[in-house]
């Protein structure tokens, strides 16, 4: 372990970091993305300090492989678009990189200074730079090049206590993003570590805050955790928390009302876990079947409300999948990913829709396509989830054929 050393004002020297080697931080050189390490390199060959940073740098240590890496510099967006060709700036006030390897994209954000506060714009030093992220076992910096972890806020230290920790002060942290409210959640029920009691009751109070977030943002949260290993402990965490109402409120009311929803719903999370495999994907590999990991929102719901044997037309079909889409509220997932979920739990009650999407115009109706029919019983697309439904007729092979890997419904 080495100390890194800044000086004050005054001239002095004082303690800044701690330098971590890889027999401290033990992490695996093998689980970290080429194409990350290739960045940083490439950045610091032009003379830019950079890092792996954030959550990659978190699972490295617990020994996981990460999904994605997220990477910071001291070099302006400007100045790393004209690094890799292969990449674009993106944002409008808060500026930064995405960089593109095949179909992996990586982050790559300017450090940022706290003269504006925990949400400005402005750039600056990684010691400034560290103080604006959310909890001390996110702000850890990793150079892959000399293989160190550099610490500048005992995030080692609350990773071995297996502590959620914030860095931003408890009174501002949720203030400035309520977001931040189902993050420390989620990286508690994810990592097992424990949130202090004191901050666990702020969360409590300030959740009505979740009420001010878009849409979008809420959306993009619980897609990320429907997908998780832990999903369903996640969500009964959000929930005892009083996070869940403002992610899906009608869910959540059923939970309250009844005990067997509730047992049922969180346990069909385990379809999200599957859908995303047991443990996070090697770095570039392709993403699961949407559908499944969002079917775990809307299975339960479905299998209580949905008219099982009085669907016979396109708009009873709908009708039913309007009601869904109301249910999730304020969840917005894309329409595609929802039809897929919705046709998934169809199939499991015997009701193929696999011959036309749900919104497809009318050009097939003289045909009699688009219509759920009653279908002779089948495995589970649990069982099956490799084979595509059947679309029981040769007609369907004379149209134009869809691109490789996208939904047939």
């Amino acid at each position: 372990m080495r100390i890194r050393y800044g000086k004050e004002q005054d001239g002095r020297l004082k303690k800044k970091a701690v330098v971590y080697t890889r027999d401290e931080h033990r992490i695996n050189f093998n689980d970290v993305d080429s194409d990350a390490v290739f960045i940083t390199s490439r950045l610091r060959a032009n003379g830019f300090d950079s890092y792996i940073v954030g959550g990659a740098v978190r699972d490295l240590i617990l020994g996981k492989r990460p999904k994605d890496f997220d990477i910071v510099t001291e070099a302006t967006p400007a100045k790393i678009k004209r690094i890799f060709r292969n990449s674009r700036v993106i944002g409008k006030r808060f500026r930064l990189v995405h960089v593109f390897f095949g179909p992996k994209i990586f982050e790559v954000s300017t450090f940022r200074s706290l003269k504006d506060g925990h949400t400005g714009n402005t750039y600056g030093t990684i010691e400034e730079d560290v103080l604006r992220r959310d909890f001390s076992f996110n702000a850890l910096f990793y150079d892959p090049g000399k293989q160190v972890v550099v610490d500048y806020v005992d995030g080692m230290g609350d990773i071995k206590r297996k502590r959620v920790r914030p860095i931003i002060p408890p009174e501002l942290i949720f203030q400035d993003d309520p977001v931040r409210m189902i993050r420390a959640v989620k990286y508690a029920a994810a990592t097992g570590f424990s949130i202090p009691w004191l901050f666990k009751r702020r969360i409590k109070n300030e959740a009505p805050l979740l009420a001010q977030v878009s849409p979008y943002r809420l959306t993009e949260e619980l897609s990320k955790i429907i997908r998780a290993p832990r999903a369903g402990r996640i969500v009964a965490d959000l929930e005892e928390a009083g996070l869940y109402v403002y992610l899906q409120a009608e869910a959540s009311a059923l939970m309250k009302s009844s005990p067997a929803f509730r047992r049922t719903y969180l346990a069909g999370f385990g379809s999200g876990a599957d859908a995303a495999g047991p443990g996070p994907r090697a770095a570039g590999e392709p993403p699961p079947e949407e559908g499944k990991a969002l079917a775990a929102l809307i299975r339960d719901y479905l299998n209580l409300a949905a008219p099982w044997g009085a669907l016979k037309t396109r708009e009873d079909y709908r009708g039913v999948f309007s009601d869904v889409r109301r249910f999730l509220l304020p969840m917005n997932p894309p329409r595609l990913e929802l039809e897929q979920a919705v046709k998934l739990i169809f199939a499991e009650h015997g009701v193929d829709i696999a011959k036309a999407r749900l919104f497809d115009r009318d050009r097939g109706r003289r045909r009699g396509e688009g219509a759920p029919r009653e279908a002779p019983p089948r495995p589970s697309p649990r069982d099956n989830a490799g084979e595509e439904a059947s679309s029981g007729s040769r007609r369907g092979s004379r149209r134009r054929r869809k691109p490789r890997g996208a939904p047939s419904l």
